[in-house]
């Protein structure tokens, strides 16, 4: 049980810094989502899949521990989170506190986590709703009656695309 409780310690640590290096990458994120510059927007993102990948690999590894330990306290592993755990673990005081700490860490870390990513995707649906605004606004004025035309002094002329010679087949 204690190596199996040192692999979990272990393995959330690795996790937490995971976490870590993915909060300035995602504030990262948030500036080139404001400067929309799509170039390092892939650039980051890259980063941050590499960064999510590693997270996920330690989030099942982290699941396989958790599952282990559950066969040997013989409960339920869909039970077992790090706050039951560290409630479990009276007669390990070290370890008890070990998992308290990292328990806590991990909650500052994901919500810091949760609070970018909320401000990044408001800013992507900001993107998409000025990028529908524009496409509507262009289908509009394609749609528009009237024709633009420009004479020789370059100013615009309204025309309703009618000239004097014009045959009209409907008649």
């Amino acid at each position: 049980m204690a190596s199996l409780m040192e692999e979990l310690i272990d393995t959330l640590e690795k996790e937490r810094e995971i976490y870590e290096k993915l909060i300035p990458v995602s504030e990262k994120k948030t500036g080139i989502l404001v400067r929309d510059n799509l170039s390092e927007l892939e650039e980051v993102t890259m980063q941050e899949q590499q960064l999510i990948d590693q997270a996920n690999l330690l989030g099942k590894k982290r699941e396989e521990v958790i599952a282990n330990i559950a066969v040997v306290l013989n409960k339920d592993a869909d039970t077992l989170d790090l706050g039951t755990l560290a409630a479990l673990m009276e007669k390990q005081p070290e370890e008890r506190k070990k998992l308290a700490a990292l328990h806590d860490s991990l909650k500052t870390v994901m919500k810091q986590l949760v609070e970018i990513n909320v401000k990044n995707k408001n800013l992507i649906e900001n993107s998409l709703e000025m990028i529908e605004f524009n496409m509507n606004f262009i289908q509009s004025t394609r749609m528009s009656p009237g024709v633009n035309n420009y004479n020789k002094n370059a100013s615009t002329s309204y025309d309703t695309g009618y000239s004097a010679g014009a045959f009209d087949a409907k008649q």
